[in-house]
C-alpha cells in the first residue's frame, strides 16, 4: 500500500491533520487502534473555554473541522468572562460524547481521499533520516512521503488509581508498546508525563436541589463563522455549581498516601494547571472550598461528568468522596476517577512547522507533543497536516507568529521552551491577547486558510464580503454626526451619558464606555449583523489600546524577520553565556525573534548574536 501522507491516530490532532491532507487533495490514510474512538472525548465533556475556545474560532477560520462538529452536538452554549474586556472572552460549548465523534466520523468518511485504517503502528520506516511509511503490529508495511504521530496519551500508557498500575488507554484499551521505544532508539527525547479525569455519576441518584443551576446562554452563539445553528436556546441542558467542604477535605488529607501520586506510584508529571482535587487540597490548604461543576455527558446516556474532580485515589475512598459532597450523598458512581501515564517527546525537537528536526517529513501533533486538551490538539494537527501537505507540493510552510494567533503562541512556546509538565494554553501566555479576540479569528487568519486551499472560493467571497459590512459600519459611523438637540440630550441623560455641548460623530460618541453600538440605533439605522457590529464596537472603543499592542508586535516582528542560518555554529561565537549557547545549540532557532524568547538566553546573549550574524553576513 502507498500513499502520500499517513496519520498515526484518531484524536483530535489526527482529525484534523488527516481532513487537512485529504481536503488538498493529498491520498492520506489515517490509522487508528480502534474506529470507534474516532474524536473521542475520554475526559471533560467540553468543547473551548478561556483561550481555548478562540483555539476552535481560529480552527474554523483555518479551514477545520473542530469548531462545526462542536456547534452540531452542542448540549449548552455558553461564553465566558463577559463582564471582562474582549481580550479574555471566549465560547465554551457543552458537546454530547456519543454525537461530537459520531458526527467526525462521518465528515472523515465522505472525503475523497481519505481512508481510515484499524491498527497498531509499532515502527517508522525510515530511509536517509527520511521517513518513508510505517510499519504495523501485524507487521504489514505501508509506504509514504509523510507521516504525522498524533498518537495521544497511548504511547506506554498506564491507568492509576491508588496502587494499582494497569497497561491500557482512557478506556482500557490497548496502549502502542512499542512506538515511543522505537522514538527513543531514533534519538528523540522521551518524557513521562500524567494526567487524569474524575468520576461519572449516575444522574438521577443526584440531589439537584441542593446545586446551584448553571443555564446556558439565551442569545444564538456559534464556533464556526458560518453561524449555523444547531440548538434550541429554550431546550439546552443545565449544568449545577457545587463545592467541596472540610468534610472532603479531611476525607483526602486522611487517604493522601493512598492516591497514586501522592503514595509515590506515579513517574509522569501532572498539569499545573488542571490538578487533581488532592493536589489542589494540598497546594490551596487555605481555601475552605473548591468549585465543582456537573456537567452532562450526552443525551443518550445517565452520566454526569463531575468537573474539577480528578482523583486517582482507590475507588473505595473515592466513594467517601463523592458522598461528602452537598446533593451527591447518595450518588452512585458509574464510572470512577483515575489517572493516566504516557510518554511524550520532547517538543524542542520540533521545527516551528511541527516537523521533526530529527526525521525529515516526520511530524508530531498533540499530547504527543506534552500538551493537553482538545482544542491545543486540533490546532497542532491542522497545522502539522498543512505543512506536511505544503511541504509535498514544494510550498513555503504556514508558520503563525504570535501575535496573529494562539494557536502560534502555542506553538512557538512548545518549539522554544519544551514542557515540563502538561502544557495548557492560557490567555496570559499571550503578549498580544488583545489582537487576538473570539470576535476576529476570522479576519486574523482566512486569508491563511484560502491560501493554504482550506477555504473554498464562496466561503472566502462571503468573508470579504464582511470585510466590506465592517468598513461601511466603520464610514457610517465615522460620517454620521449629532448635536445637542433636546431629544438627544434626554436619551443620553436617560442611559446615564453625559449630554452634548458640541455635535460629535457616533464613532466618538461610541468611545464613550456606558455606550454601546445598539445605543446608536436610536440616532440612527443600523442594519447589520451582530457579528459585524461586534467587531466594530471593540475595534472603535478599544482603538488606543490595539494601535499600542500593534505597535508592539511590530517590534517583536522586526525581530521575527532577521534569519538565523540552520548552519550556524554556536561554539565559535566568543562570549556568549554557557548556558546560552547550550539552548541555542539544543533548539537552534530559525530568527532572533524565537531566541530571545528561549529560557536562559539574555538580552546580552541576543546582542553578542546579533553582531555576530551581521559579521557572518558580511564574510
Amino acid at each position: 500500500m502507498n500513499y502520500e501522507i499517513i496519520v498515526v491516530g484518531g484524536g483530535h490532532a489526527g482529525c484534523e491533520a488527516a481532513l487537512a491532507c485529504a481536503r488538498k487533495n493529498h491520498h492520506t490514510l489515517l490509522i487508528t487502534a480502534n474506529k470507534k474512538n474516532i474524536a473521542d472525548m475520554p475526559c471533560n465533556p467540553s468543547i473551548g473555554g478561556p483561550a481555548k475556545g478562540i483555539v476552535v474560532r481560529e480552527i474554523d477560520a483555518l479551514g477545520g473541522e473542530m469548531g462545526r462538529n462542536a456547534d452540531k452536538s452542542a448540549l449548552q452554549v455558553k461564553m465566558l468572562n463577559t463582564k471582562k474586556g474582549p481580550a479574555v472572552r471566549a465560547l465554551r460549548i457543552q458537546a454530547d460524547k456519543i454525537t461530537y465523534p459520531k458526527e467526525m466520523l462521518k465528515t472523515l468518511e465522505q472525503e475523497e481521499y481519505l481512508d481510515i485504517k484499524e491498527g497498531m503502528v509499532e515502527n517508522l520506516l525510515l530511509k536517509d533520516k527520511t521517513v518513508t511509511g510505517v510499519e504495523l503490529a501485524d507487521k504489514t508495511k505501508i509506504s509514504s512521503s509523510a507521516v504525522i504521530l498524533t498518537t495521544g496519551t497511548y504511547l506506554r500508557a498506564m491507568i492509576l488509581t491508588g496502587a494499582n498500575k494497569t497497561p491500557g488507554g482512557p478506556h482500557g484499551e490497548e496502549d502502542s508498546k512499542f512506538l515511543s521505544n522505537h522514538l527513543k532508539d531514533l534519538g528523540f527525547k522521551i518524557l513521562r508525563l500524567k494526567t487524569g479525569t474524575p468520576p461519572r455519576l449516575k444522574k438521577s441518584s443526584i440531589d439537584f436541589s441542593k446545586t446551584s443551576l448553571e443555564p446556558g446562554d439565551k442569545a444564538h452563539l456559534s464556533f464556526s463563522f458560518d453561524n449555523k445553528i444547531y440548538y434550541d436556546i429554550a431546550n439546552q441542558v443545565p449544568c449545577h455549581l457545587i463545592y467541596t467542604n472540610q468534610k472532603t477535605h479531611q476525607i483526602i488529607k486522611d487517604h493522601l498516601k493512598e492516591s497514586s501520586m501522592y503514595g509515590g506510584y506515579v513517574e509522569g508529571i501532572g498539569p499545573r494547571y488542571c490538578p487533581s482535587i488532592e493536589d489542589k487540597v494540598v497546594r490551596f490548604s487555605d481555601k475552605e472550598r473548591h468549585q465543582l461543576f456537573l456537567e452532562p455527558e450526552s443525551l443518550y446516556y445517565d452520566d454526569i461528568y463531575l468537573q474539577g474532580f480528578s482523583t486517582s485515589m482507590p475507588h473505595y475512598v473515592q466513594e467517601e468522596m463523592v458522598h461528602s459532597l452537598e446533593g451527591l450523598e447518595h450518588a452512585e458512581i458509574l464510572k470512577y476517577a483515575y489517572a493516566i501515564e504516557y510518554d511524550a517527546i520532547d517538543s524542542t525537537q520540533l521545527e516551528r512547522t511541527l516537523e521533526t528536526k530529527l526525521i525529515k517529513n516526520l511530524y508530531t501533533a498533540g499530547q504527543i507533543n506534552g500538551t493537553s486538551g482538545y482544542e491545543e490538539a486540533a490546532g497542532q494537527g491542522l497545522i502539522a497536516g498543512i505543512n506536511a501537505s505544503l511541504k509535498l507540493e514544494g510550498k513555503e510552510p504556514l508558520i503563525l507568529k504570535r501575535n496573529e494567533s494562539y494557536i502560534g503562541v502555542l506553538i512557538d512556546d512548545l518549539v522554544t521552551k519544551g514542557v515540563k509538565d502538561p502544557y495548557r494554553l492560557l490567555t496570559s501566555r499571550a503578549e498580544y491577547r488583545l489582537l487576538l479576540r473570539n470576535d476576529n479569528a476570522n479576519f486574523r487568519l482566512t486569508d491563511y486558510g484560502y491560501q493554504v486551499g482550506l477555504i473554498s472560493p464562496e466561503k472566502y467571497q462571503l468573508f470579504q464580503t464582511k470585510k466590506e459590512q465592517v468598513k461601511k459600519l466603520f464610514n457610517l459611523l465615522k460620517e454620521t454626526r449629532i448635536t445637542p438637540k433636546k431629544e438627544v440630550n434626554d436619551y443620553l441623560i436617560k442611559i446615564n451619558s453625559q449630554s452634548l455641548k458640541d455635535g460629535i460623530s457616533l464613532y466618538e460618541l461610541l468611545k464613550r464606555p456606558e455606550i454601546t453600538i445598539n445605543n446608536l440605533e436610536e440616532f440612527i439605522s443600523l442594519p447589520f449583523t451582530e457579528d459585524i457590529k461586534e467587531q466594530v464596537e471593540i475595534n472603535t472603543k478599544y482603538e488606543g489600546y490595539i494601535k499600542k499592542a500593534m505597535k508592539e508586535a511590530s517590534k517583536m516582528l522586526e525581530l521575527e524577520e532577521k534569519q538565523i542560518p540552520k548552519n550556524i555554529s554556536y561554539e565559535n561565537i566568543p562570549n556568549l553565556a554557557s548556558e546560552a549557547r547550550q539552548k541555542l545549540m539544543e533548539i537552534r532557532p530559525t530568527t532572533i525573534g524565537q531566541a530571545s524568547r528561549i529560557s536562559g538566553v539574555n538580552p546580552a546573549d541576543i546582542s553578542i548574536l546579533m553582531v555576530y550574524l551581521r559579521r557572518y553576513k558580511n564574510d
